[in-house]
């Protein structure tokens, strides 16, 4: 597996754990930026978020670049760059090539209900799955991922637990009263 690959799958299991209910578009934007940051520092990588991108701004601001989301100096690699979009966005594409071509590592993170279109190599995509419902009035759509976990064991393994005897006493009779 090459390089890329392995780090979109580590990424995408650490993006697998994260939950969360009822937030707006840019509120979850910014909960999985803040999950890749986080991810990023687990691996004892320098992060940047807002980091300037290889890629110049289309007229008439081409004297400045680009942002990315998050990007990653690694002391043992090249560098690692993230995009988080909740849309397919070809500009967004575009970048990640030219982070690729510029020798960073490109991994794309799309979030939302589905149809998701992989981008072509060397890009890595990193899909988060979400919900989505119609908010109050003003507020928009509302996103939400919960996870699938099965409810605990509440039983001993081997199948008796032991049933204290009842009546219970709740407190300590009092003395002298």
């Amino acid at each position: 597996m090459a390089q890329g690959e392995r780090l979109a799958a580590d990424l995408g299991d650490r993006l697998a754990e994260l939950t969360f209910v009822d937030l707006d578009t840019d509120e979850v934007t910014a909960r999985v930026i803040d999950e890749v940051a986080r991810w990023a520092q687990a691996q004892g990588w320098r992060v940047y978020r807002r980091a300037p991108s290889v890629v110049p701004l289309p007229p008439p601001m081409e004297q400045r670049h680009s942002v990315l989301d998050v990007a990653c100096a690694r002391p043992d690699g090249p560098p690692v760059v993230v995009e988080v979009d909740h849309t397919d966005r070809a500009r967004t594409v575009q970048k990640l090539t030219a982070e690729a071509d510029a020798g960073r590592i490109p991994i794309w993170v799309r979030w939302g209900v589905g149809r998701f279109t992989a981008p072509p190599p060397p890009v890595r995509m990193v899909t988060v799955e979400v919900t989505r419902r119609a908010g109050p009035a003003g507020r928009g759509r509302l996103h939400s991922r919960t996870s699938e976990r099965p409810a605990p064991e509440h039983s001993a393994a081997g199948g008796t637990v032991a049933t204290p005897a009842l009546p219970i006493p709740l407190t300590e009779p009092r003395k002298g009263t």
